[in-house]
């Protein structure tokens, strides 16, 4: 994992910071510096440094993470790590049907066009920092890790994707409140904090220390995303438009998407970010029967879909089917509202 990715985090129990035994104590004022302790879900505003020996991610093999004041959370062996506290979360987590039915769709490449335009959305206008520190990224809803892995080779230039040689590095963190996609995630993007989270909840996360929160077809908790980004920071949200895959959405029980979707979007994120740039992206995909189920059963519609049945549906489509995968990557930006004191 990251040290400066570990460095952003805060315990979900006391708001410490964690630091791994291999990071530096990072000057004050640095972005990715970890604060101290705090109320939980605000920033500290303290400038004391973090005494490694006691809060640290142990040397080789990790096998938990520690905050200062000495709570453990336990590196699970697939390499995810569960802050989740109490009751947890309310929210029915993605099943490992689902995880699975969409690591193989997203394996066979259909949303590669997707994942590439959202990594140049994402690393635009992000440049080497004088400093050395990467640039934070956390991915709310990472899923199986794959449009944060498709990011993590843009930002390499790894592939062609970009003509950009002088993209800064980024560091990450991924949130889930699916254990099974997570264990893909950690799989597919090792140096990635991947955290079992639940995004509704406050984010285990220094205030100002992202400087992009990305959402694929994920919830938004907007006060969140916007206490946690930098001033200069970037929400990136991936929707799906009006005819997304309709050429197969009916026949196999697929949600439709409501026309106002863009509208609905935008007035969830009032009062915390101002609209950015959007850009709409079309092109076909060739799906077999077996991508059609797959597409079926891997978003929200497959906690209700019988697994059975849309297999039986998929069985008298054509053997494959040519459709439109239809999507908008908006560009937000924080809002600094000033915090009333009781004076005013």
């Amino acid at each position: 994992m990251n040290p400066s990715a570990v460095a952003a985090l805060l315990c979900p129990l006391c708001a410490g910071s964690f630091a791994a035994a291999s990071t530096p104590v990072v000057a004050a004022g640095s972005r990715t510096r970890a604060p101290g302790p705090a109320a939980a879900g605000n920033a500290s505003t303290g400038s004391g440094a973090v005494d490694a020996s006691r809060s640290a991610v142990p040397e080789g093999r990790n096998s938990a993470l520690v905050c200062e004041s000495g709570h453990s959370f336990d590196i699970a062996r697939q390499g995810y790590i569960n802050l989740l506290t109490g009751h947890g979360t309310r929210f029915i987590p993605d099943t490992a049907e689902m995880v699975a039915a969409r690591d193989e769709f997203l394996a066979a490449g259909h949303y590669l066009p997707l994942a590439r335009q959202l990594a140049d959305t994402v690393l635009a206008g992000l440049r080497p920092d004088a400093s050395g520190d990467d640039h934070l990224v956390v991915d709310a809803g990472t899923g199986t890790g794959y449009y944060l892995r498709q990011l993590h080779l843009a930002a390499d230039n790894v592939g062609g994707n970009t003509a950009d040689n002088a993209r800064a590095s980024i560091s990450s963190i991924g949130l889930d409140i699916s254990k099974f996609a997570l264990r893909r995630a950690a799989r597919a993007n090792p140096e990635t904090v991947n955290l079992v989270w639940d995004v509704w909840q406050p984010l285990p996360i220094a205030a100002g220390t992202a400087d992009a929160v990305v959402v694929v077809f994920a919830p938004r908790n907007p006060a969140e995303f916007a206490r946690i980004l930098h001033r200069d920071g970037k929400l990136v949200v991936v929707t799906p438009l009006p005819g997304h895959l309709a050429e197969i959405a009916g026949a196999v029980g697929m949600l439709g998407i409501q026309d106002d979707k863009q509208n609905a979007l935008q007035a969830s994120l009032a009062g915390f970010f101002s609209s950015g740039a959007t850009n709409d992206l079309a092109y076909t995909v060739d799906l077999s029967r077996s991508d059609v189920a797959r597409a079926a059963l891997m978003g929200p519609a497959g906690h209700h879909l019988d697994s059975a049945q849309v297999h039986e549906r998929v069985a008298a489509l054509r053997e494959r089917t040519v459709a439109t995968a239809r999507f908008r990557i908006s560009t937000f930006r924080p809002v600094r509202i000033p915090v009333r004191t009781p004076a005013s």
